[in-house]
């Protein structure tokens, strides 16, 4: 019996690693073939060059010609040479047997004997997705240009409309090597083959497959509810706001993902303005980017952590429970507002301004440059925009006090005598300097290290914050430096953000284009003066200049403060919105203070609501037990519903004095059982710690914080003290609900001394 349970976990983990053998097959010879198309143009050149030799004017125009097509060709391929195929899909034989340019077949739906009366049928046609075409050389295809119609079933695919689409792969992949892969199957209900052997699912794809493959009629009605309830998500109307509610495993950041592609192609002129994803943490980023890949030439799709939203900041620290509450808080938007007006006087500002004018010094006092300092703030424009209105209220009142405003009756004449006077003032070196340390230019990371004073902080926020929030607040921030380039939490950047938009954006200074070697080649600049950019660098262009989008894709939507409320809106005031969440996971501890924030975002604009009721990714086994967290943390809140059973009841373990140790033994023992990864969540604290704890056990045993955890999935899941994730913050519950959600499979809880677990290892928290 042991042997048979050896070969069956053997089985087990060779299909995903057989998958993605196959798959780096395929990419080998894809390289090969661009490697082969990159000699050629580089043949091209080097005959291009041989021709300028015969020295007519006809030659040389021959060569240039010829050059010009080469390089822009070569540098076209060297520039999308890494990680460029992201997808295949896999379909039944068509209507017609027609190949369109691309080599690819150019039927739409199924042949009528294409699935036979039993649920079976072959695959007749593979096709891998990437950013370029390639063509082997008998001109078959090896990769499909994303834009290419045939390529199009890989974005407008559903379960419920399948086509002829049986799966869909996402193939994760870094420089030559596949890392990973990813299924989705349209129709589940199906036994297909391919070249004589049964299809394999990946992923959750392997998931739907088993239930879509039961024979029960309630275990079909269950797939075709999820299909139905996902479908009417991903094709909702688009001149809206799209609120999608769902508990733990029902697909909410899937279905969003594949939302966005599927409105970019029924309307890519409409969203040629982009479409925003905003996850909250970066382990989610790479989740999302593994489900939806970038598309490419355009930069239609940006996916973004909360913490990378602002241009030249990341997030790559944590703020303590208590403190984020502050931060994240609206009241902070007050807080801003009087740092930036006062952060004017900081430093060495001067309190008298001294300057020679038309022969006479001219001099305006301390009372007098307050006066005009309030004058100038009492406008709504950013502070540093207020800067001219600042440098001419300045010039009025010392010609005020020169005595020339009455010298000349005549209009003309008073105007030349004024315009003489600003041109002789502005030009001297003394209302220069004053002026640069009167009314500097103030960056957003500037203030944010002012606001690190606690005395000064407290004139600032005398009115909003207590001086406990006042004290915690300055200590955060000091370790940003008073440089303003100290490392910063996912709260600090929405801080930067609404800094930016209260001091105006500074000019920058332009980038020189760096040199190109086509750019050198001879005779070129006759034809062309400057080379065309690449497809990337027209994408970073776009990306780096965007700031407002057609579409907004926001994921875990309940963990969004008030603050970040304000950042992410900026980013869509003119487009439209998906908001995908969960209340009851909402680690956010003044909900109703987020939702007034979430709603000035979303502005007036209508809403479609959706939920999504269908878990089917946790065992029911393990859905029971976060279900009695659910009821403490929300009250008469209904979990969606638990369509599986694997038989395999949650472990409960009591770990003794030694917490690492009995963490350890649990993982490993999980990674014997499991074929994938293994999460083990702790309190946010004790994130370096557990790191520790796991770091003999390999890539697959995984230590991650508790508001890490936030829309990831695990193989299995070790779920470390609950007690300690439930006290670590007032929304603690919140967060152990989650923490008890992403395990696909088993579940393990270990306990330590204040869990205060009973006799057989469970913890009062978690006791029915």
């Amino acid at each position: 019996m042991a042997a048979q349970n050896a070969a069956v976990d053997s089985t087990a983990d060779s299909v995903r690693d057989r998958e993605i053998a196959a798959e780096q097959t395929h990419l080998d010879q894809v390289y090969r073939r661009l490697e082969e198309k990159i000699h050629e143009a580089e043949f091209l050149m080097n005959d291009a060059a041989k021709r300028g030799q015969v020295g007519t004017p006809g030659a040389l125009a021959e060569r240039d010609a010829q050059v010009f097509r080469a390089g822009i060709h070569l540098n076209r391929l060297n520039n999308e040479f890494e990680d460029f195929l992201f997808g295949r899909i896999d379909l039944v034989l068509g209507k017609d047997g027609e190949r369109g340019p691309d080599g690819a077949y150019t039927s739409v739906e199924p042949a009528d004997d294409a699935i036979r009366p039993d649920l079976t049928a072959e695959i007749a046609e593979t096709l891998h997705i990437g950013r370029i075409g390639v063509l082997d050389t008998d001109y078959a295809p090896l990769v499909i240009d994303w834009r290419a119609p045939a390529a199009a079933p890989f974005y407008r695919s559903t379960p419920k409309d399948p086509g002829r689409v049986v799966r869909r792969r996402v193939i994760r992949s870094k420089g030559r090597k596949v890392l990973g892969v990813e299924d989705d199957l349209m129709r589940p209900e199906l036994t297909a083959t391919l070249d004589g052997k049964e299809l394999p699912a990946i992923g959750d794809g392997a998931l739907m497959a088993a239930l879509g493959r039961a024979r029960t009629h309630s275990m079909r009605d269950i797939v075709s509810s999820i299909q139905a309830e996902q479908d009417l998500v991903i094709r909702a109307p688009a001149a809206s706001v799209a609120e999608v509610a769902g508990g733990p495993g029902t697909g909410k950041t899937a279905v969003a993902l594949h939302r966005a592609a599927y409105l970019l192609y029924q309307d890519r002129r409409r969203y040629s303005g982009g479409i925003l994803i905003v996850s909250p943490t970066p382990l989610l980023v790479a989740y999302t980017e593994g489900v939806l890949p970038s598309l490419g030439e355009e930069g239609q799709v940006a996916i973004r952590a909360l913490g990378s939203l602002v241009d030249g900041a990341e997030a790559t620290t944590y703020d303590d429970p208590p403190v984020a509450r502050i931060k994240g808080s609206s009241r902070m938007l007050k807080v801003l507002r009087k740092a930036v007006r006062g952060a004017l006087e900081l430093g060495n500002a001067p309190e008298r301004l001294r300057v020679v004018a038309f022969g006479r010094r001219q001099e305006l006092e301390a009372p007098e440059l307050e006066r005009i300092r309030q004058t100038v703030l009492s406008g709504t424009a950013p502070v540093n925009l207020l800067r001219p209105r600042a440098r001419r209220l300045l010039l009025d009142a010392l010609y005020a006090k020169s005595g020339q405003s009455g010298r000349h009756s005549d209009p003309e004449l008073a105007a030349e005598l004024r315009s003489a006077f600003d041109e002789d003032i502005s030009s001297e070196d003394d209302f220069i300097s004053f002026l640069n340390a009167w009314w500097p230019e103030l960056t957003p990371r500037k203030v944010l290290a002012a606001m690190a004073d606690e005395r000064r902080l407290g004139r600032w926020s005398r009115r909003d914050l207590n001086p406990r929030e006042t004290r915690q607040l300055a200590r955060s921030l000091r370790r940003v430096g008073p440089d303003g380039k100290g490392p910063l939490s996912v709260h600090d950047v929405a801080l930067l953000d609404e800094l930016h938009q209260l001091l105006g954006a500074p000019a920058r200074p332009k980038r020189k284009r760096e040199m190109d070697p086509l750019d050198q080649l001879s005779g070129l600049e006759e034809l062309m003066p400057t080379r065309e950019e690449t497809q990337w660098e027209r994408a970073e262009r776009i990306a780096a200049e965007r700031t407002e989008y057609a579409h907004v894709i926001v994921d875990e939507a309940q963990d969004l403060t008030p603050m970040q409320w304000r950042m992410v809106g900026r980013r869509g005031r003119s487009g439209t919105w998906t908001v995908v969440g969960d209340p009851a996971q909402s680690s956010w501890t003044d909900p109703e203070e987020a939702a007034a924030a979430r709603d000035e975002a979303l502005g007036r604009r209508p809403r479609r609501r959706f939920t999504l009721t269908v878990n089917y990714r946790n065992p029911a086994e393990v859905a029971e037990v976060a279900s009695r967290v659910l009821k403490l943390a929300a009250p008469g809140m209904e979990p969606p519903t638990a369509v599986r059973s694997t038989g395999l009841e949650p472990r409960f373990a009591a770990a003794g004095e030694d917490l690492g140790a009995a963490v350890r033994e649990e993982t490993r023992r999980l990674l014997e059982q499991v074929d994938g990864t293994v999460g083990v969540v702790v309190a946010m604290d004790r994130r370096a710690e557990a790191a520790g704890w796991l770091a003999d056990l390999g890539g697959r045993a995984v230590a991650l914080g508790s508001l890490e955890a936030k829309g990831l999935e695990y193989d299995a899941t070790v779920v470390v003290s609950p007690a300690e994730i439930a006290e670590e913050s007032p929304a603690g519950l919140r967060v152990l609900y989650v923490a008890l959600t992403r395990a696909t499979q088993q579940l393990t809880v270990v306990s330590a001394a204040g869990d205060r677990a009973g006799e057989d290892g469970v913890p009062e928290l978690l006791r029915p």
